[in-house]
């Protein structure tokens, strides 16, 4: 046989160089299909326990696009309400203004176990999709509400369609321990996209249709988001009944399944206590209006999700979760740690520690409740996910009033101290996880 010219086999060895990138986030392509190639018969991808199959693939990535469809109206409400809301009757009491942003979070909290246990019982699809109904709902409310008291009742009906845990459940059954996290990973990465895009377009989104017009595009991403779970995510058979039985409060009082729920409470706390004082950071020693502030976070959350696969390969190939996982904890407490020195040393030294954090964030928030699905028992992983999402949701809620809080009587140094020491504590809770017995089935 003669052998391809030199420029094929160049072009060969970039196109699988490509490919096997790509094979990390279960985006693999037929790349490398030359008529010249050699016939080569396809491998089993079942029996690879790093590679996704094409239906752990198909699955992750509806799933990831229905959190995309869910958040993206979310996001896009965060940084314009404040401005736009003024205009609506009861816009002049600011609390009213800030009710009405933060009710979301906490009717989330409120119905994450019920929507998760319910699903264990009843089904992941039928769930979800009341969930989205409900939500739906809600932005059909605050859509055609006039007065910022509307708005309040159209996002606490928001929050109370919380079917995150349902959802991640769903992401659990459809794939195996060893590629888990990736499908975590997909699942975060598109949370984290939208909501760089949606500060992004927000702005001019909000100026042209107006905040009303927001909630509409989020009750109808709502409606495609339940298209996508009907037509392109495959049902899953019921979970066996365990040998012995498993009550609740076995689930609740884990100590491995309560260390992770005290990391994500702390993870989404200092999440949204640093987004008390970074914005205005990027304005004052950044010397960036707060319209661009999107344009740093998009790229900045690229480079964080390129740099931590190295990170999940060593957790989740090489066997390292707990030497990956303690080193995310602490990457997260250092970087808090030098943040003060960052904030004044202007623009470069603050995209440095966004970098550094979303880093560490986004490579905890992956492995995160990978982990608490694979150590839950099987016929209460939705159980375990709703107490881990309302432990989380409870994070976010009081995270930005820490953070307000700190910054008005302390400054702005004092909430990455105490940042940090959250971060310490978590560090010594942390430290006695075992990893979960290895299982691909």
């Amino acid at each position: 046989m003669q052998p391809a010219p030199k420029g094929l086999r160049l072009r060969r060895l970039l196109r699988c160089a490509i490919a096997m990138n790509l094979a990390f986030f279960g985006l693999t392509a037929p790349l490398y299909n030359e008529i010249s190639a050699p016939k080569v018969p396809p491998r089993n991808l079942s029996n690879s326990p790093s590679i996704m199959t094409a239906q752990e693939r198909k699955a992750a990535l509806a799933l990831a696009s229905i959190y995309a469809l869910r958040m993206f109206g979310l996001f896009s409400i965060l940084p314009v309400f404040a401005i736009y809301g003024r205009a609506l009757q009861g816009g002049e009491a600011s609390y009213m203004v800030a009710l009405a942003l933060s009710i979301y979070g906490l009717t989330q909290a409120l119905f994450y176990i019920a929507y998760g246990a319910a699903s264990d019982r009843f089904g992941r699809k039928p769930v979800i999709i009341i969930g989205l109904l409900v939500f739906a709902l809600g932005s059909v409310v605050a859509a055609l509400s006039t007065s910022v008291a509307g708005v309040v009742l159209g996002r606490a009906l928001q929050g109370a369609g919380a079917v995150s845990s349902a959802i991640t459940a769903l992401v659990a059954d459809h794939t195996r321990d060893s590629v888990r996290s990736k499908a975590m990973a997909m699942v975060g990465g598109s949370i984290g996209v939208t909501f760089a895009l949606a500060l992004v377009v927000a702005p001019p989104l909000a100026a042209s249709i107006g905040v009303q017009g927001i909630f509409w595009i989020t009750a109808v991403f709502a409606l495609l988001a339940i298209a996508v779970l009907t037509t392109q995510v495959p049902d899953t058979p019921a979970a066996p009944e365990p040998a012995e039985a498993i009550h609740h409060g076995d689930v609740l009082f884990h100590p491995q399944l309560f260390r992770l729920n005290f990391g994500v409470f702390v993870l989404h706390c200092t999440l949204m206590a640093v987004f008390v004082v970074i914005p205005p950071l990027l304005v004052q020693y950044g010397q960036l209006p707060a319209a661009q502030h999107g344009w740093v976070y998009l790229p900045v959350l690229l480079v964080s999700f390129a740099l931590m696969v190295p990170a999940m390969i060593a957790a989740e190939k090489k066997g390292k979760v707990r030497i990956v996982f303690l080193s995310g904890v602490s990457i997260l407490l250092l970087t808090f740690a030098f943040a003060p020195l960052a904030a004044q040393a202007g623009r470069i030294a603050l995209i440095v520690f966004l970098l550094a954090f979303f880093f560490a964030f986004n490579l905890l928030e992956a492995l995160q409740p990978s982990l608490v699905s694979r150590l839950a028992p099987a016929h209460m992983k939705g159980f375990a996910l709703g107490v881990y999402n309302t432990t989380q949701a409870m994070g976010l809620f009081l995270g930005g009033i820490l953070g307000g809080v700190v910054t008005k009587r302390l400054g702005d140094n004092s909430v990455f101290w105490l940042c940090a020491a959250l971060c310490a504590l978590w560090l010594g809770v942390a430290w006695g996880m075992q990893p979960p017995p290895k299982n691909s089935k």
